[in-house]
């Protein structure tokens, strides 16, 4: 036990927080740990899902920001490559060893364009166009540095946020994208996040089923015209299933799924449950520090180490505690029962994964109550 705690003082001092070996309750907080039986679980769930249906995977890295679990995905995920959301994430990660990586984003900056072709001479890069102009620039640097980038032409299926009208303009923008020196036309990119978070499932297959016709009759007018559609990508988490037995797309870029947070806990399957094929394995571990207030008690993880958004994060296999309020460095908890202790730590489910991750330095993979893995947030900051 001493030395143990030893090693978590020193741990803290790197602004590590905790050590392998180390039993869960010690690791200090607010820290990101994941249940690993979990998260291994979900990760092969969609693995063998893909597999059965001949679709490709490629999942978002913006999810976790980190090239261990990257690199799991790959070995283990049965992931072809990743999907990065920014040019600077994608540079950690084709650094790291990934060696193939599509930027599901326009890049227009000329640095970052730059950038991205440099690291097109190290693994297969893609990036997403809707824009004529970004054709030309993508393909003066492409050729500037003798490689070759993928483009995806992104169509709007529905989200109202980047992306071409789909159809004939796609077609044109595809047509310039395959005349353009050092590019070629990789596809199509028809990603529908506002449907990710239809509750209900039915209004979700709706919303879905619309933007899966609209990208066929694309790709139909693609192959008319003689253009090939290597990709057709998109669905996340809430949607995998309609977009892979579709016929239409055959790459999939879920994220969320490895981790499951409070948001996606809400989203209804055909029988109305709370897509059982995923477990939460993703918690902000707190510790109550302190139980002073008459109806509640406050742990101390705040703005700074958690997301909020339309909701709050949950606390995780508690039904009797809520949270419910938080400022900079304290959450407040529900406890009309004043069952928690001072010191006691608790499991919170953040609302949103992916911000979430972008706020610590380590995820502290724990299994049977005890620090297996210790992943740095490799890609943390890099948002441009």
């Amino acid at each position: 036990m001493h030395d143990a705690i030893s090693a978590a003082q020193y741990q803290v001092g790197l602004n590590i927080p905790a050590a392998v070996g180390m039993p869960e309750e010690e690791i200090s907080t607010p820290a990101l740990i994941i249940d690993l039986d979990a998260f291994e679980g979900n990760v092969a769930f969609l693995r063998d899902y893909c597999r059965k249906r001949g679709v490709r995977l490629r999942p978002h890295a913006k999810t976790h920001k980190s090239l261990d679990i990257a690199k799991y995905q790959m070995r283990e995920g049965g992931a072809v490559g990743i999907c990065c959301q920014k040019v600077s994430e994608a540079e950690v990660f084709v650094s790291g060893g990934i060696g193939d990586v599509l930027v599901s984003n326009q890049v227009v900056d000329p640095r970052q364009i730059d950038l991205l072709a440099r690291l097109a001479a190290k693994a297969k890069m893609g990036v997403c166009v809707d824009d004529p102009g970004n054709v030309e620039s993508l393909s003066q640097a492409a050729v500037g540095h003798g490689v070759t980038l993928s483009c995806l032409v992104e169509i709007d299926v529905g989200m109202a946020r980047c992306g071409v009208p789909w159809g004939q303009p796609a077609v044109d923008l595809a047509h310039k994208i395959a005349a353009a020196p050092g590019l070629e036309f990789g596809g199509l990119q028809a990603y529908h996040g506002s449907a990710q978070h239809v509750l209900d499932y039915e209004g979700r297959k709706a919303a879905v089923q619309k933007a899966i016709s609209q990208t066929a009759q694309t790709v139909k007018l693609l192959k008319a015209e003689g253009l090939k559609c290597g990709t057709v990508g998109g669905a996340g988490t809430g949607t995998y299933y309609f977009e892979a037995e579709s016929g239409v797309f055959n790459e999939l870029q879920c994220g969320s799924y490895i981790f499951m947070d409070a948001e996606y806990r809400r989203v209804q399957n055909a029988g109305g449950d709370l897509m059982p094929e995923f477990k939460s394995s993703l918690f902000i571990y707190t510790t109550i520090m302190s139980t002073a207030a008459s109806q509640g008690a406050v742990c101390d993880a705040g703005l700074k180490s958690l997301t909020i958004g339309p909701g709050l994060p949950r606390v995780h296999g508690r039904e009797d505690i809520e949270f419910v309020k938080c400022s900079d460095e304290h959450g407040q908890i529900s406890d009309p029962l004043k069952s928690l202790r001072l010191n006691e730590k608790i499991k919170l489910v953040p609302w949103h994964c992916d911000p979430t991750c972008n706020m610590h330095d380590w995820l502290v993979g724990v299994r049977n109550g005890r620090v297996e893995c210790l992943w740095p947030v490799s890609a943390r900051g890099r948002v441009f």
